[in-house]
């Protein structure tokens, strides 16, 4: 079942379609969905290596428009959309520490936070809801969000190519396992804030 999944993302990735799916997702993940870009984005790279640099700063331009969107729903609409958010990931005590950690290091925060396997949607609503300067904001959700698709995911891949590809597809379920482990200590890093 994974290997065909897998075999069908990257025949996604290959589609002229896919741009405006990673783009999609990349906003809808940094404010309310929680299927992570890299799902796409590392096949689309995959598949074609020459165009890693222009997918990742496609994926961070989609992040950084989500993250405005999540800095509103946290700014605006706190106890109508972004509270449902906060209890649907158990996270109510973990939303009022980041709060906190925004109150005191706003920019720094968000930089560390935007690193982690932490869900994005919840740095960028608690960043809306901490009313944090909008400009320093998403200075840092670039930074953070170019730093994590460029150095994390374009450059090995693009540097490495066909060799990731066959790295990735021989140990295929060793990847997804450890895929699946950094978003388990994501959700496990925000019970321990």
């Amino acid at each position: 079942m994974l290997r065909r999944l897998y075999v069908r993302l990257i025949a996604l990735a290959g589609t002229q379609a896919a741009p405006v799916w990673l783009f999609c997702i990349a906003f809808g993940e940094a404010s309310v969905f929680p299927l992570p870009p890299d799902a796409l984005l590392v096949p689309m790279i995959l598949a074609r290596p020459r165009r890693a640099w222009a997918l990742a700063l496609l994926c961070t331009c989609g992040s950084v428009a989500g993250a405005g969107l999540g800095y509103w729903i946290g700014a605006a609409l706190f106890d109508t959309v972004a509270r449902p958010v906060v209890h649907f990931f158990a996270a109510e005590q973990q939303y009022a520490a980041v709060l906190t950690l925004y109150q005191r290091y706003g920019f720094v925060a968000i930089l560390i936070k935007g690193l982690t396997p932490i869900p994005f949607k919840l740095v960028t609503i608690a960043a809306g809801a901490a009313h944090l300067d909008l400009g320093r904001f998403f200075l840092a959700c670039a930074v953070t969000r170019g730093g994590r698709f460029f150095l994390v995911e374009a450059l090995p891949l693009r540097l490495f190519g066909d060799r990731a590809r066959v790295f990735i597809e021989r140990r295929l379920a060793a990847v997804a396992w450890a895929l699946l482990a950094l978003m388990v200590a994501g959700f496990a890093a925000l019970r321990l804030l």
